[in-house]
């Protein structure tokens, strides 16, 4: 009986020993690269371009309510100022005034503002 004591004793001993507390490296999987900020030459600029400023409403010629959208300053003025964010998702009164624009435009605009009004 004394054979399946020494069994048991080896086999504990070798549980502890083979013990380690050495992390084991996570799996390395796909990464994912970081997402590119919002900005208005690349993302803005043609939305407020073909929605505003080109249908005679937010032009320099005559802008309605004095408000000329053709320049990052304007437009970034105007998105501070929540004046743009407002129109473009009031349903009663919307910008531009032919209906609200698509929900996934109006988050690109939206998170222009996230990523800090960048320029280029």
């Amino acid at each position: 009986m004394k054979t399946p004591i020494k069994l048991l004793s080896l086999a504990t001993v070798l549980m502890i020993t083979s013990c380690s507390t050495s992390e084991v490296p996570a799996e390395e999987g796909p990464t994912n690269p970081p997402l590119e900020k919002v900005t208005y030459e690349k993302d803005v600029k043609g939305i407020i371009n073909s929605s505003c400023a080109t249908t005679n409403c937010h032009d320099d010629v005559n802008p309605t309510a004095g408000l000329a959208l053709t320049t990052y300053t304007r437009v970034r003025n105007a998105a501070e100022t929540g004046n743009i964010f407002g129109r473009i998702n009031n349903t009663a009164s919307p910008m531009p005034p032919s209906g609200l624009l698509p929900s996934s435009t109006r988050n690109i605009i939206s998170q222009w503002r996230a990523d800090g009004y960048l320029e280029q």
